[in-house]
């Protein structure tokens, strides 16, 4: 079975998969807007808010991955203390490429913002219950989001 270790989020490391927010540490605003990306044109805003439960400790055994081939997907965190960020690069022959996935540690000031056709893991938050805001663009149709069983892979923490 394959395992990925997980790593901090850095905008260095996640850039092949999209952009990592940074929440202000002093007064004014970060603009963001080249990380957003929306390839349809009919294609509506979608804003909402979602709270999320913990999940169980380290390792996750990973069983799905989702994509949105046409629209980025945005995560800011509104209360969070860390949350996983499990991401995969389209393989050219279809599907998520396994064999290149990798597991970030988000800590509660960190947003992300992952690229139109980025396969990922759903939300999975640690230590506590977490809010966020979601913003993508969704024509409320086929071609929104697509999920796939995947072959089972853990998620361990950065030492084992």
């Amino acid at each position: 079975m394959h395992r990925v270790r997980v790593e901090p989020l850095t905008a260095e490391a996640f850039a092949p998969y999209g952009d990592v927010l940074e929440l202000p540490s002093r007064p004014g605003r970060i603009y963001y807007n080249d990380a957003l990306g929306n390839l349809r044109p009919q294609a509506a805003a979608s804003l909402s808010l979602t709270l999320r439960e913990p999940s169980p400790p380290l390792p996750l055994r990973a069983t799905l991955l989702e994509r949105h081939p046409y629209s980025s997907q945005t995560f800011v965190p509104l209360d969070v203390a860390r949350y996983l960020v499990v991401v995969a690069p389209h393989h050219p022959q279809g599907g998520p490429d396994l064999g290149q996935v990798r597991a970030f540690l988000a800590r509660g000031d960190q947003g992300v913002t992952y690229r139109p056709d980025t396969w990922h893991h759903g939300l999975t938050v640690l230590d506590r219950p977490a809010r966020f805001a979601v913003f993508m663009w969704a024509t409320g149709g086929e071609g929104d989001e697509e999920f796939v069983d995947v072959e089972p892979f853990d998620v361990l923490p950065s030492g084992e």
